[in-house]
């Protein structure tokens, strides 16, 4: 039995009182920080020159008003900025992909051949894409937790819940019919943070560059140093007339910003300063050791091979069918990303030793809690009740993650069999009406499905649990193949999965009978499909019961872990990341990736010349070619070529993709579009010597726009600062002056 902490009033104002006066004390450039910290975080002795209210004024203002959220139609989210008076997004092309997939077919690939509007008429509808601006931040844990020192366990949480409630009405209430505030939870209850945000709905398309730039180097380029990728795109939000939030409509016209972000081409040096905003997704940097243990060892190992399971069957999917191709090439793309990123995770996991550092940390808490006894009464049983809660829930780890995604999203005909097993076991027959409706729905469920995918995944499930360890078996897959070994048991799973997905006997009748009664004979190519579906409810069961057990106790227990870290280093936490906005700072730097390598921070055109296969990823275009050979650079060279990409130590996460990296002025320099390699593992650990930002100049953004898609007018509504003769005078450009909406609205018209 554990002993529930006490929660007295006294000894809650003393902790709030000795939080009070903490500093914070991370690694260098480390933290994801909410905007209303920036201004605690001294940058300016670390050669930030413009005001912390020049990023984040409460009172508005702020360069986070042109700092925004892109939903992609796909799912997930990026981070965008305004760039012009007008609405004109900038962002990855990786995060509109989804929208260039959509609006191409077999004749024109916009994926391939890139997509350019010649005037505003000429934008097409991203359609599925929408923005969330943010429109007001405040800290509000005090609010939240008022009244609650007195309250414990489930009691408390419920209370909690209550209050949060009560004051998201009272907010949406003031908010306005197009802005809704919600209140997010963030580090298990340590802080409360209110959010409130407009959406804009009709998203239209203006440039993105053809694949051999936007996607230029592909996967076997993902997450590396050095990169060659002009990874951008140009978007626009427009509204209704009058202003407010509307679908999309010709009537529709473009969205005035309250702010919108100057370009900078000045260029960057190694060690200058920069800053970036954004939205990025899950943190868990304060987790206890165990859980960074199950990701190594069990989550991550798994959900990398399920990853490019997924991607290896949409391949074989589409390599004969070129309408196919066009329409999975996004999901393959995605698949492939995050693959790396679990990959990449694990290994840097057990590279760095993060697992065995927390241990220490945890080592030097204990001793810390027993030498005094009012923390041995706060946090004296936590790290016990942590071990002993994650080893229940964590016992038969490797199968529960296995478990969980089986069966998959695109298994259609085995879903289907799993819902019928489950609605029937134990259950009353369906009427006619009802076996009327869910005949539609199995229909719709059935309807587009690829056998091949169904296949190829049926198979990496059966492998999956084949090489599961000793007492973490999958029962009946054991049994069904267990007396097979090597090649011969490869053929005989890969039978049961064509029987399954590609055999004559599975259909929406075979489906459908299964909700009826059934005869008693034992029929293989039933029967057979139906006892997995029993095996795996029984293991999903137990799975999720130990899941909720976890989860109905961890809440808790992470929270007082937090705390008790953060008393006893002396520290206030920056939030982990939750998709909301944030505020990350660091400098150009190159880095050391092994033993004897050094990295420098600057790639340019010619080393794409380097990488040119003329193959797919690595085609080069020849108008790069030409304009490099001819040193036709426009404004934006430097020295004999144009800078492509850099890198920096910026702290990110995915949902940064799109994020804005400005200089010490606050103007753009680049856009952020990946990290590296050693970086991952970053939801969980920082590394200051390894972590790197890796962004596209906004020279070669916009050098291509102008030079290679004949798009200059795109960039005739921009504000852009700096360029050669600056940099050549060896002197930063002023401070950016940026104007009211009114003026914005002046220059556009002027332009």
């Amino acid at each position: 039995m554990y002993r529930k902490p006490s929660f007295s009033a006294s000894l809650l104002l003393a902790f709030a009182i000795v939080f009070a006066a903490f500093q914070p004390a991370f690694a260098r450039d480390e933290g994801m920080f909410t905007p209303d910290r920036i201004a605690s975080l001294g940058l300016q002795k670390r050669g930030m020159k413009i005001k912390p209210e020049d990023i984040y004024n409460p009172r508005g203002g702020g360069l986070t008003e042109a700092v925004i959220r892109l939903n992609m139609a796909g799912g997930g989210g990026c981070t965008a900025e305004f760039v012009s008076a007008s609405g004109l997004i900038l962002t990855n092309h990786h995060c509109v992909l989804d929208g260039l997939v959509t609006a191409s077919s077999p004749e024109l690939d916009l994926v391939e051949d890139g997509f350019k509007a010649d005037d505003r008429s000429g934008e097409i509808h991203a359609e599925g894409f929408s923005i969330n601006i943010t429109e007001r931040i405040e800290d509000v844990t005090a609010r939240v937790l008022q009244g609650m020192e007195k309250l414990d366990g489930q009691e408390r949480s419920a209370a909690i819940t209550e209050r949060i409630k009560e004051l998201e009405a009272a907010e949406n209430e003031k908010a306005g019919d197009d802005s809704i505030v919600r209140i997010y939870t963030l580090n298990n209850g340590f802080f409360y943070y209110l959010y409130q945000t407009r959406e804009i709905k009709d998203i239209r398309m203006v440039y993105a560059p053809p694949r051999n730039i936007g996607v230029f180097g592909g996967d076997p380029d993902n997450f590396q140093w050095t990169r060659h990728t002009g990874d951008f795109a140009f978007l626009r939000a427009y509204v209704a007339p009058d202003g407010g939030t509307a679908e999309h409509s010709a009537s529709n016209v473009p969205y005035k910003p309250k702010r919108f972000l100057t370009m900078n081409i000045g260029g960057l040096k190694e060690n200058d300063f920069v800053f970036v905003l954004g939205y990025p997704g899950g943190t868990t940097r304060y987790r206890e050791s165990q859980s960074i243990e199950f990701a190594r060892d069990a989550n991550f190992p798994f959900l990398a091979s399920w990853l490019a399971a997924r991607a290896d069957a949409l391949r074989l999917v589409s390599e004969t069918d070129e309408e196919k191709r066009i329409a999975l090439q996004s999901d393959i793309a995605n698949f492939d990303n995050a693959r790396t990123v679990y990959d990449g995770g694990r290994w840097r996991l057990r590279r760095s030793q993060v697992v065995e550092k927390r241990l220490a940390g945890e080592e030097r808490f204990r001793s810390w809690v027993a030498a005094n006894p009012a923390r041995q009464q706060r946090y004296g049983t936590v790290l016990q009740e942590l071990a002993e809660l994650s080893a229940e829930s964590n016992r038969y780890a490797q199968r529960d993650v296995v478990i969980r995604r089986f069966p998959e999203p695109g298994m259609a005909i085995m879903s289907q069999i799993v819902f019928a097993t489950l609605e029937t076991m134990g259950s009353e027959p369906l009427s006619d009406d009802e076996l009327k409706e869910k005949r539609a729905e199995v229909e719709k469920a059935i309807a587009g499905r690829e056998p091949i995918y169904e296949r190829e995944m049926l198979k990496y499930f059966f492998r999956a649990f084949a090489e599961l360890p000793e007492g973490q078996k999958f029962a009946w897959a054991e049994e069904r193949f267990g007396k097979f070994e090597g090649r011969e048991r490869r053929l005989a799973e890969e039978k049961f999965a064509a029987g399954i997905a590609e055999g004559d006997y599975w259909n929406i009748d075979t489906i459908m009978a299964l909700y009826g009664p059934q005869t008693t004979e034992y029929r293989p190519e039933r029967d057979d499909p139906r006892s997995l579906a029993i095996a795996f409810i029984t293991e999903r069961r137990a799975a999720e019961q130990r899941a909720q057990k976890f989860a109905s106790q961890i809440f808790r227990l992470r929270l007082l872990y937090e705390q008790g870290m953060a008393e006893m280093k002396g520290i206030t936490p920056y939030p982990d990341a939750n998709f909301t906005q944030r505020f990350s700072y660091g400098n150009v730097k190159g880095y050391s990736s092994r033993e004897a390598e050094y990295r420098s921070p600057f790639t340019t055109i010619k080393g794409m010349f380097e990488k040119d296969t003329g193959i797919n990823p690595f085609d080069m275009p020849d108008s790069l070619k030409r304009l490099q050979a001819a040193r036709d650079f426009g404004r934006f060279g430097e020295g004999d070529s144009v800078v492509v990409n850099f890198i920096s130590t910026n702290d990110i996460i995915g949902g940064n993709s799109g994020s804005p990296i400005m200089n010490a002025n606050g103007e753009q320099v680049g856009i952020c579009f990946d990290g590296n390699y050693e970086g991952l593992g970053n939801d969980f650990y920082y590394d200051p010597d390894k972590n790197r930002t890796i962004s596209v100049d906004i020279r070669f953004v916009l050098f291509v726009t102008e030079k290679v898609g004949n798009a200059g007018w795109i960039l005739d509504e921009m504000r852009i600062v700096g360029g050669p003769r600056a940099r050549a005078a060896g002197t930063c450009p002023p401070p950016a002056t940026h104007s009211s909406p009114a003026d914005s609205q002046q220059k556009d018209a002027a332009s």
